[in-house]
């Protein structure tokens, strides 16, 4: 279990938290394994009815580590840890919230597209940046961003990386409501708990009968992933994250 990613329990809800703000919650592989597993225990404990993913102040997550990226570019070997997370969350069987403060990257925008309810503070930003490093869209974004919010706004945000307000966010369909900072915990965890007290066979079938089949998910995960990984190792990949690591520096 890494440590930047805290999972505890709050009666049935289980909080998977991003814990790692010095870098503004950027997940790295060992996250991402992390929160495979608390998913996938979660989903065999019949005590846990739901799960919400919550961040820290000022940075729900600034996307992938892209050091984590840039090593597989050089190398080759990537590793399984972010699909195995991917495939948990399509697969999950136990609705799924979150709490967003902050900044809310690449998956810290396209995780929503698999949350039940998602809250937001007004101080949030929702951005998919993945064209601009030469990369494409994941967690099946490409199928579930259109069908979501319509073909051209679903183009803006994934394609051309427009970033988003929470309050423009929640127009597109993509979180449910904008809360104060003070009382975005505090809302999600009611909203969970609520939920967890429901009939639990009654709301699964629900949840299901509401989202896309999870075969139709899964699948387009692959083909994203398949394209991802071209591209991580494609000279415009590289060379996109050489200039963004050149501009980082002082």
């Amino acid at each position: 279990m890494s440590e930047h990613i805290q999972v505890e329990r709050q009666g049935a809800v289980q909080i998977i938290r991003f814990n790692r703000p010095e870098k503004k919650n950027a997940l790295t592989r060992a996250m991402y394994a992390a929160m495979t597993t608390a998913l996938v225990e979660g989903d065999g404990d019949a005590d846990i009815r739901a799960n919400v993913f919550l961040g820290t102040p000022g940075a729900f997550s600034a996307g992938n580590d892209l050091q984590d990226f840039m090593a597989f570019a050089m190398s080759g070997q990537m590793g399984t840890e972010v699909f195995d997370f991917l495939i948990a969350l399509a697969n999950a069987t136990k609705p799924l919230l979150a709490g967003v403060d902050g900044l809310a990257i690449g998956i810290g925008s396209t995780i929503h597209f698999h949350c039940d309810l998602t809250f937001a503070t007004p101080q949030s930003l929702f951005k998919t940046p993945f064209v601009d490093l030469g990369l494409v869209p994941e967690a099946a974004s490409s199928l579930l961003g259109p069908a979501l919010m319509g073909s051209q706004r679903a183009f803006a945000f994934l394609a051309n990386g427009d970033g988003w307000s929470a309050a423009e966010a929640k127009d597109a369909g993509l979180i449910y409501k904008v809360v104060e900072a003070a009382d975005l915990e505090a809302t999600v965890l009611k909203a969970a708990t609520d939920i967890a007290a429901k009939p639990p066979e009654a709301m699964r079938i629900t949840r299901d009968l509401l989202r896309m089949p999870r075969e139709s998910v899964v699948e387009r995960m692959q083909l994203e992933a398949k394209h991802f990984s071209e591209r991580l190792q494609a000279d415009e990949a590289r060379n996109a994250m050489v200039n963004f690591f050149s501009r980082k520096k002082p």
